[in-house]
């Protein structure tokens, strides 16, 4: 397969500052892979990244953007054989050391040398070796490319669960029907759980009705609907758990105030860096609630979100608002800004 010389990539530059670049097609070294995009995906965090200009964690401007993408192997480097030319893959964008005390712990999300892969609004992605080795897996027949492309988020959400130990049949308020609320409202429906999603946008409520939620409300901005949502809870006293997924301080008071004694707060969105909430110390320790930080994901749940998207558990057409091409990318985002899309699947 003949490969071009030079190719287009989308660089984030600042805050709300991207440029479409030419630059040239790296070639593999040994123990490395190149894909070729066939579909990448915007998310929330792309959001934050494009606001904010950068992220304290996955990158620093300039750099080339995205980091949800599936596509085929267009070359490899020398000597290797694990991934054929034309094999289809889906790429994490993370890749553990698997040596450390954390990854040998089995919570290789806390790595102390993670590395992260962005680049995925681009022609082609060069795989570095780690992630080739550790982070890249073949999409089984049957899953489009733009439905393997959901499975880090996906694989996110399921981290999150995994952390908090739900009870078979939990009650279970979601705060935020963006796109990885709406995950959270899919994946619990699946395992039977009940589900209550609060949103302002009616659109999103009537997304996560048709993903099994059995109650949406539709909330105010702001924060201070702990008590509104609380109303919809099988018991008086809360929800046995409650997810945060708007990633602001007042998304994440509300989940707190909305449990039941002995019940969870999960705090899966995140806030900009330097935020502090107020915490009710007395409720917290007299009522035995457990506040759950949650943060990225884990090769093990990588592999079960790419096993859920291939069998069909939900519709992921749900999450898929709209294409466009590498150079309406900035579009994409402010679209997704503007409550539009939920995401957006990019085409190279």
């Amino acid at each position: 397969m003949s490969l071009p010389r030079l190719q287009r990539t989308v660089y984030l530059l600042g805050p709300e500052r991207v440029e479409l670049r030419k630059v040239p097609v790296p070639e593999p070294r040994p123990g490395e892979i190149l894909v070729k995009v066939a579909a990448a995906t915007t998310c929330g965090t792309d959001v934050k990244v494009f606001r904010r200009g950068g992220h304290p964690r996955m990158l620093k401007v300039p750099t080339p953007f995205g980091h949800e993408l599936a596509g085929t192997v267009a070359a490899a480097g020398a000597g290797d054989e694990r991934f054929p030319i034309g094999e289809r893959v889906v790429v994490a964008n993370s890749a553990p050391c698997g040596d450390c005390a954390y990854c040998l712990e089995g919570r290789e999300n806390l790595c102390t040398d993670l590395q992260y892969l962005n680049g995925a609004f681009s022609e082609y992605l060069l795989v570095p070796e780690r992630f080739a080795r550790r982070s890249t897996h073949r999409i089984p027949p049957g899953l489009k490319f733009e439905g393997a492309a959901l499975t880090e988020p996906l694989a996110c959400v399921l981290h999150a669960l995994e952390q908090s130990d739900l009870q078979a049949g939990s009650d279970v308020a979601v705060y935020g029907g963006g796109p990885t609320g709406l995950l959270f409202v899919a994946v619990l429906g699946a395992e039977d759980h009940r589900v209550t999603l609060a949103d302002p946008h009616p659109d999103r409520l009537r997304a996560g009705k048709s993903l099994g939620a059995e109650e949406t409300l539709s909330i105010a901005r702001g924060g201070g609907q702990a008590e509104k949502v609380r109303e919809s809870a099988r018991r008086k006293m809360g929800f046995d758990a409650a997810i945060d997924c708007t990633g602001t301080p007042e998304g994440w008071a509300d989940a707190i105030d909305s449990v039941r004694p002995g019940g969870r707060a999960i705090l899966f969105g995140g806030c900009s860096p330097g935020t502090t909430v107020p915490l009710d110390t007395s409720r917290v320790h007299y009522s035995e609630i457990t506040v759950q930080g949650t943060y990225h994901h884990r090769p093990a749940t990588f592999a079960r979100a790419l096993d859920l998207l291939a069998r069909g558990v939900f519709d992921t057409g749900v999450f898929l608002s709209a294409e466009r091409p590498l150079e309406e990318l900035e579009e994409a985002l402010r679209s997704m800004m503007r409550k539009e899309a939920l995401k957006v699947v990019v085409r190279p």
